[in-house]
């Protein structure tokens, strides 16, 4: 890939209201990020937008990458033979990761392993010593750098390596009593986060993070934690993308008990120790890590072009066919009876101009006014 297309990249996905699978969607469209780029202005103005969109400068790109070097960081691109092969199989990938440490370890076989950040002592004893032990088998555990479970997990995969995704900036360290562990990752392991160098962490990130942690992995291991906690957020997403569910069972009188025992009721894999998790990975461990769905988005030819009469007479009725809630993207091609290549232009413009949110499933509402 040219450098002036990776810079673009950056850019496009650096730029207002463009997220992942709006990136997708763009590069798709236009076959190239410096296409896709050009076209954004138009596209924010021809959904609603009345002031012009931001778009990354190419000297705020070049910063990035300049900070990254410095830090002695990587950005992998999706499409990059190099990018994690899971990963990229999501709709809602990142188009750029950024890892800081051992990179090789994001293609290896990988599970994660999460729970409370208030654990118990006797959680984080068995939080470490399956992270060991799944080390020791040949496994890269994957964690959120959190207190409580993630720390324990992290620190029993040191010797074997293991990968800490990050909420915020690659090197932001949080929390902050983690900074001794988080160097010894990024010696042994690998610190990885879809945010721009020097990014605070903030709690609209955390769950981004978490499609991150089960995004990379085979499966995830939920050690303790309640039923609307992070770790279960983790857990579901992980059901979403495919991956496999698993879970520690605790005594019915712990809270942080409630969230695991949950899932095993609905389904999750009761795993007890390292020999039960591999069980349940052994068949998924036997696929090829390049996964279909692997998007392949160098030398894409742009679509065809959608004559801007078709596309004005099917804005309103498209409008009227969303409101707040969440609809799928093929019930309102079918309700609207427009074609996907023009309803996929729409939501776009839509988007850009910041009146629409894309929701898990292939989802779209519209952004609600106070």
């Amino acid at each position: 890939m040219a450098s002036f297309e990776k810079l673009d990249r950056l850019r496009l996905i650096r730029s207002e209201n463009v997220g992942p699978v709006t990136w997708r969607r763009l590069m798709e469209r236009y076959g190239s990020a410096t296409r896709a780029l050009d076209a954004l202005p138009g596209l924010a103005r021809n959904g609603g937008r009345a002031r012009p969109i931001k778009v990354c400068p190419t000297a705020a790109a070049r910063r990035e990458l300049e900070t990254l070097e410095r830090l002695g960081a990587r950005p992998l691109f999706l499409g990059d033979p190099d990018y994690p092969p899971l990963l990229a199989a999501l709709e809602d990938a990142p188009p750029v990761l950024v890892v800081r440490g051992h990179e090789g370890l994001l293609t290896r076989p990988t599970v994660a392993l999460v729970g409370a950040r208030n654990a118990s002592a006797n959680g984080c004893r068995l939080a470490e010593r399956l992270a060991a032990d799944l080390g020791a088998a040949g496994l890269v555990v994957v964690s959120g750098l959190a207190r409580g479970l993630d720390t324990a997990a992290h620190q029993g995969a040191l010797a074997s390596g293991t990968v800490a995704v990050m909420a915020g900036g690659v090197d932001v360290i949080y929390p902050p009593e983690n900074a001794v562990l988080y160097e010894q990752i990024v010696a042994a392991g690998a610190v990885v986060s879809e945010m721009p160098p020097g990014e605070q962490p903030q709690a609209r990130h955390f769950p981004r993070r978490n499609r991150l942690i089960s995004g990379l992995s085979l499966g995830v291991v939920v050690v303790e934690g309640a039923p609307r906690s992070g770790s279960l957020i983790t857990a579901r997403l992980a059901g979403d993308q495919g991956r496999e569910v698993m879970a520690v069972p605790g005594s019915p009188l712990d809270p942080r008990a409630q969230g695991p025992n949950g899932l095993i009721k609905n389904g999750a894999a009761l795993v007890e120790n390292a020999q039960d998790v591999l069980r349940v990975l052994e068949p998924v461990r036997a696929r090829p890590m390049d996964e279909p769905g692997r998007p392949s988005l160098d030398g894409t030819p742009p679509a065809p072009l959608i004559d801007e009469s078709d596309l004005a007479a099917a804005r309103a009725p498209l409008l009227a066919a969303l409101d707040g809630a969440p609809v799928p993207v093929d019930e309102l091609i079918r309700r609207c009876q427009l074609s996907p290549a023009l309803v996929a232009v729409l939501l776009l413009e839509l988007e850009l101009a910041g009146r629409l949110d894309r929701h898990p499933g292939n989802r779209v509402g519209l952004v609600l006014m106070p």
